[in-house]
């Protein structure tokens, strides 16, 4: 049996990359955590949020992600506690038809390369973020965990496009995303001691600047908002969600628009960027809504939509037993999840206003059918525990 590591988990995005260091043991302690924020802008920065020493922001040099991916590994190989790290998890947003984390070695780098394809914003940087771990140090075991493997689980019915075959044979298909949140977010649900998340019905919702729903029953994922691409679903903060396909028709013969330029609109230009005209930042539309129309409708039709896909994921479930807000808006936001909520009362969704403004555990009114509980997600922390699961099995003989 291998050893337990402390590990570092790193989750790549094409703006920043948070990191972590979590000690060993199913319970992960946290050692230190922050992120290289502002890639690719002049106010780039690694800010450490929680560290024995406290809160710490150091301006550097991050022109572009493969000049950011070096910055931050070089400031964290200074770090004393570097020394700890015995293995690096990555988080990696598609898998395929991956339902387990992987250890990282040359076949697994160039599946990756292969399927590029069908995450080519995610990916990319993700796949530079393993490599130049490996080049720096060859011996350190690396693991992927994969967004998608939470998924899995969908039925065939949820999980199916109704396009011809040849677009199935090529891999189109509904896969979800956001699944290490919701895989973290399940096991909080379990260490609570709810019921719902062993034998019945639980929406997780993940609102943040990426937005998406899950329907779980049983424990296990049986439908998402989030499709083929993390584009689909419901309006997040650059993003469309779901649109009328014929809008890409429609606009290459209205405004010439092209594949790649639909795409660019649709993933960063779109969302409640798109709707204010003036950002994506729900602190900042919140701030701005009584004085500003577009602002106003941004959040609405943000409230609208989810409590629309609660609806329909309740459908799916045959009933609701728990609802759990996470993401930045979704711990956060007490007026965003009021207003969801509102809209929500025929399910037996009630909240209790003093908790709700609280950000208490539990925002429900007590003895309603719907228990609605607020649990900060930790996608570094999934990664560190299924890093560590993985490395601790025997190895093969």
């Amino acid at each position: 049996m291998t050893p337990a590591p402390h590990v570092l988990a790193l989750n790549g995005g094409s703006s920043s990359i948070r990191f972590a260091l979590f000690g060993p043991g199913a319970s992960a302690p946290l050692v230190v955590r922050g992120k290289l924020d502002l890639i690719g802008q002049t106010g780039a920065a690694i800010i450490v949020a929680q560290a024995p020493g406290g809160p710490a922001r150091q301006r550097v040099s991050a022109p572009d992600f493969t000049a950011g991916a070096r910055t931050l590994l070089a400031w964290l190989e200074a770090q004393p506690w570097f020394a700890l790290v015995g293995a690096v998890g990555h988080r990696v947003v598609h898998g395929l038809t991956r339902d387990q984390p992987a250890r990282v070695n040359a076949a697994l780098v160039a599946e990756l390369r292969r399927i590029t394809p069908y995450a080519p914003d995610h990916l990319p940087v993700e796949l530079e973020l393993i490599e130049a771990v490996r080049r720096r140090h060859p011996r350190l075991p690396q693991v992927a965990c994969f967004d998608t493997a939470f998924h899995r689980t969908l039925p065939e019915v949820a999980r199916v496009l109704p396009l011809p075959g040849r677009c199935r044979r090529r891999g189109v298909q509904r896969y979800g995303f956001h699944g290490l949140s919701y895989e973290y977010l399940a096991s909080e649900l379990r260490r609570l001691g709810d019921p719902a998340i062993r034998r019945g019905r639980v929406i997780l919702a993940h609102l943040g600047n990426g937005a998406s729903l899950a329907a779980v029953r049983d424990g296990r994922s049986v439908e998402t908002t989030m499709g083929f691409t993390p584009a689909a679903g419901l309006v997040m903060g650059t993003r469309s969600g779901d649109l009328d396909p014929g809008l890409v028709a429609f606009l290459a013969r209205a405004q010439g628009l092209t594949p790649p330029a639909f795409d660019r609109m649709v993933n960063h230009q779109a969302g409640l960027l798109g709707l204010s005209g003036t950002t994506a930042d729900v602190r900042t539309l919140n701030r701005r809504a009584k004085r500003d129309r577009r602002a106003a409708l941004a959040l609405e039709v943000f409230a609208y939509q989810a409590a629309k896909w609660i609806g329909a994921l309740t459908a799916v479930l045959g009933g609701l037993d728990t609802l759990v807000f996470a993401g930045g808006i979704g711990e956060n936001d007490a007026g965003m999840r009021e207003r969801i909520c509102a809209r929500l009362g025929y399910l037996g969704v009630r909240l209790d206003p003093g908790r709700n403004r609280r950000n208490a555990a539990v925002i429900s009114r007590s003895r309603l059918a719907v228990r609605v509980r607020v649990i900060p997600t930790d996608e570094e922390k999934m990664i560190a525990r299924s890093t560590g699961r993985l490395l601790r099995r025997p190895a093969q003989p």
